[in-house]
């Protein structure tokens, strides 16, 4: 059957299109010089148009696309469309079986996706919609069309739910599975830990992702939910005990872990490491030796002698690096150097001794050659860092010399020959799931470990414990945007928060989480208090005050509770404690620096050394060239590090947090905490 347009018709309409002919399963439009096939698979609606005169086909094609046929006789052009429409009507039903059959086979995969006991990784998710695509692409008919029949549409809207919003689907299951896996094993979840979780803990132990970082707040009970989690991954048979690897940053929080773990879970199986211990390990399966740990690692005094004497000789032997060590201390440093033979002065080659150390750790952690670090320094402070390494190069070559003397290794030299192993295949893993504790502390080099650990089986997941908002360790080499940027650097996972924190009330935790939020970089995150304070919970005071404000605590703090005083460095510990055990010998006090109250906790701190200066916190900004260089980048906000120190001061407390300013060169953090609400107290 065919349609022409009439003469005057095809005349007065000067279309390209003037002539269509009915085929087996579709049409065929052409004109004198254009030809279009059409067939019924990629027809979208068919629809007849009256003109003034003529009539008019029109065909609707994917992608918005449209062919016309104009000037064709009015009654012609009705008898045509009906019958091309019964014919397109009957063979697209007849299709949609088809599809019908095709739709369903991709809704009952989801089904079971959807009824499976288990988490669904957004991993996975690539795999289900590139099934969905493959199958509408299978389909006979446009895929426009599938609304358009009873047989196909509600498979078609869940297919197409999955393929266009997949990741508010999958959110949407998980969310469904983790409230129901919840509710049915809350015996585990209510004994695992001695007080029970909470749901926002819960919600953390059971997410199923590859890579998980989990955002756990001061006293939020991090260590309850990696306990947890290496109970829950037992409890639902998805792991071994010996499958199940937990790192900790030391190697007393690695024991207490190990404890902890012994004690709810009753397994020895399962056994919580160092990274170094980590490293060891993998040496030792290796490569089938037992690397030795040097004494330098262990030995501060020796490892200050060595570097102390290398620099004495070095400026002794050469009067062009004795020249350059001068030039350093005195331009970069701003130290006095005294004249003539300065290296024999004791008291300066020992307060060089410290940062020689941290100079060198940094040089070892990187793990290059020193072209590799000029190379990679920023090009503004390249020339100078150039000079700098050239004169540490010896320092790196005599502890070279004592390490093989030694016959041993250092704890960088560990990390990079455990990382070479991995890379190399020359290790077998064991473990499916890998826990870290304290991820904000993580550094390139151990990050680089455990993506090399990760790549030996794809299957390894990472459950990352950490608080950005407690990351004071950059000095040392940690890398914030480890945690920050967690899923660029570890894969597409999840992110949760702990909620709520067992240690401080609710006055203390609105200050502190007001104070290191006033850096927006700081991931945001809730953390709410299980108890009510009021404003004097947290106080400024005079510092001339602390005689008077102990003499207060004396008569109501019993001594079963903690008084921490904390200070940004160890000499500004507070002379008035030189009495403190005869003066108030019933007070539990504890003087410490704030870098060492980490994971600490009293019921009462008092945070000294609020002032400005050289000794001051914030501490000013005196990194030399060589840390600039080697450390990671900091951050584009004033204090970073520093206001994230005074945060883990405050949150060490459970009542009461006191800081004593000097008023005369007060620090900028009390004007900052002033202006968030803390009252200032001429006296306690």
């Amino acid at each position: 059957m065919e349609l022409k347009s009439t003469s005057f018709g095809k005349h007065l309409a000067q279309h390209p299109y003037n002539r269509v002919r009915m085929l087996n399963a579709g049409v065929e439009v052409s004109g004198d010089k254009h030809h279009y096939l059409i067939p019924f698979n990629q027809l979208i609606q068919i629809r007849c148009k009256r003109g003034i005169v003529w009539g008019e086909l029109e065909f609707e094609l994917p992608d918005e696309k449209v062919v016309r046929l104009h000037g064709t006789e009015w009654q012609e052009t009705q008898r045509f469309y009906q019958h091309l429409l019964k014919v397109w009507q009957s063979w697209s039903v007849e299709m949609s079986d088809v599809s019908a059959g095709v739709l369903h086979g991709q809704v009952q995969k989801i089904e079971h996706i959807e009824q499976q006991d288990k988490w669904f990784k957004r991993v996975d998710l690539a795999d289900v919609q590139k099934d969905i695509a493959g199958a509408f692409t299978a389909i006979p008919v446009p895929v426009e069309r599938l609304n358009d029949f009873d047989n196909c549409r509600d498979d078609y809207q869940t297919c197409l739910r999955w393929l266009e919003q997949g990741k508010r689907s999958v959110e949407r299951r998980n969310l469904a599975w983790t409230e129901r896996v919840i509710a049915e094993n809350r015996d585990f979840f209510d004994t695992v830990e001695a007080s029970g979780l909470n749901d926002s803990q819960c919600r953390a132990v059971v997410n199923g992702e590859d890579a998980v970082l989990v955002l756990a707040g001061a006293g939020s009970g991090k260590t309850s939910v990696l306990v947890a989690r290496a109970g829950w991954l037992l409890r639902r048979q998805e792991a071994h005990p010996e499958q199940i690897l937990l790192l900790a940053f030391g190697r007393q929080a690695a024991d207490e872990m190990n404890t902890r773990i012994k004690d709810r879970l009753h397994t020895d199986g399962i056994k919580a490491k160092t990274f170094h211990a980590l490293a060891l390990q993998i040496i030792q399966e290796g490569s089938k030796k037992a690397p030795k740990i040097s004494k330098l690692e262990t030995d501060a005094k020796a490892r200050r002698s060595l570097l102390i004497k290398t620099w004495q000789q070095q400026c002794a032997e050469k009067k062009v690096q004795a020249s350059g060590w001068r030039q350093w201390m005195t331009e970069e440093l701003e130290w006095t150097v005294p004249e003539g033979d300065y290296w024999k002065n004791k008291a300066l080659a020992e307060r060089l001794g410290s940062r020689l150390e941290r100079w060198l750790s940094l040089m070892r952690m990187h793990g290059g050659s020193q072209a590799e670090m000029i190379e990679a320094a920023p090009e503004e402070v390249k020339e100078l860092f150039q000079k700098r390494i050239r004169l540490m190069a010896p320092f790196l070559k005599a502890w070279k010399t004592a390490l093989k003397e030694e016959g041993a290794v250092d704890f960088s030299g560990l990390i990079h020959q455990a990382v070479n192993i991995l890379e190399k295949g020359r290790f077998v893993s064991p473990w499916k799931h890998i826990l870290v504790d304290e991820f904000q502390d993580i550094s390139p080099q151990r990050a680089q470990l455990l993506s090399a650990l990760r790549k030996l089986n794809k299957h390894t997941s990472l459950f990352a414990v950490g608080d950005d908002w407690q990351a004071i360790y950059r000095f040392s080499g940690a890398e914030l945007s480890l945690t920050t940027a967690f899923a660029e650097n570890f894969g597409e996972g999840a992110q949760c928060a702990l909620d709520t924190t067992y240690r401080f009330n609710d006055r203390i935790g609105e200050i502190a989480n007001k104070f290191v939020q006033q850096n927006p970089y700081q991931l945001k995150k809730p953390l709410n208090s299980l108890t009510k304070g009021n404003k004097k919970n947290v106080v400024i005071l005079p510092e001339d005050q602390m005689e008077k404000l102990l003499d207060k605590l004396s008569g109501y703090v019993t001594a079963e509770e903690r008084i921490m005083v904390l200070a940004r460095y160890h000499h500004l510990r507070p002379q008035i404690l030189e009495k403190a055990a005869t003066r108030w010998p019933k007070l539990n006090l504890e003087f410490m620096t704030i870098h060492a109250s980490k994971g600490q906790e009293a019921e009462y701190v008092i945070i000294v050394g609020l002032h400005e200066g050289n000794d001051g916190f914030p501490a000013p900004a005196r990194e030399s060239v060589l840390e600039q260089a080697l450390l990671p980048e900091p951050e584009n906000f004033m204090d970073a590090e520093e206001r994230r120190l005074l945060y883990v001061a405050m949150t060490r407390a459970k009542h009461q947090v006191w800081l004593m300013q000097d008023k005369a060169r007060p620090s900028v953090f009390i004007g900052q905490l002033e202006d968030i609400g803390v009252p200032v107290q001429r006296k306690p």
